[in-house]
């Protein structure tokens, strides 16, 4: 069983320190398990970290994770080589996809040199559940603002555009985000967005925002726009506790 329509859940946030493994997942991870709508046998769920360069310690972290959650753990790799013969196949036999942050220019260059963009379109028009942190919430947008390429930030509009908005993460705790994300946007750089705080997420049903949630008091989202006289106008979001 899958989603009952192209479902997005976008992120800053997803997992927490375990208590017997490195990472748990938290309750956004939880809410995009939920999603899947998995009854009768176990969930399985995809892990993607081409951007941390598909690091091997990370997936081994998540697998644990997942195991001791009683999930049926995968994952797809880019280096050296992809790990399976046919991705696309392997992602529509998944219940969620869950992408880490890193380096989301990184992440887009390998995914579309590989054919994975389209494996992943393919899967989110099936009902797989698409979700993931920072980059991995990035690249479901037309754009946002990376450190892919430094500590100064710059902007990134080439993502996938499954979703035809900007995407703004981690907006309260580094301080470059906000500010360029409202540059971007003013300047018609990047399209209308959202933003999410450190701990939130927003929901996506097909390429409509349904709610934003947020797994942390305070963890707040955000609407971006430009306005009239050509400033960004920001307009905060109900975000739903979970």
């Amino acid at each position: 069983m899958t989603a009952d329509e192209p479902t997005i859940l976008a992120t800053s946030c997803g997992l927490t320190a375990g208590t017997r493994t490195q990472f748990s997942f938290s309750p956004l991870s939880e809410l995009a398990f939920d999603l899947a709508g998995v009854t009768g046998r176990p969930l399985k769920v995809c892990f993607l970290a081409t951007a941390m360069g598909d690091d091997r310690s990370l997936l081994s972290h998540c697998y644990e994770a997942a195991l001791l959650r009683g999930l049926v753990p995968s994952h797809v790799v880019t280096f050296p080589m992809p790990n399976v013969e046919d991705v696309t196949a392997h992602l529509l036999e998944q219940d969620v996809v869950w992408v880490f942050g890193g380096s989301v220019a990184g992440l887009l260059a390998m995914w579309r040199l590989h054919g994975f963009d389209t494996a992943l379109r393919a899967a989110w028009e099936a009902g797989v559940v698409l979700t993931g942190v920072s980059a991995g919430s990035l690249c479901w947008h037309v754009g946002g603002t990376t450190d892919s390429f430094g500590p100064d930030l710059q902007p990134v509009t080439n993502g996938l555009g499954f979703l035809p908005f900007a995407n703004g993460v981690h907006y309260d705790s580094e301080e470059q985000r906000r500010p360029l994300f409202h540059q971007l946007v003013a300047a018609g750089t990047l399209p209308a967005g959202y933003a999410t705080d450190d701990g939130a997420g927003l929901l996506y049903r097909g390429t409509r925002l349904v709610e934003a949630v947020s797994e942390r008091d305070g963890a707040g989202a955000y609407h971006v726009e430009r306005g009239p006289d050509g400033a960004a106008v920001e307009t905060p979001l109900d975000a739903r506790r979970l």
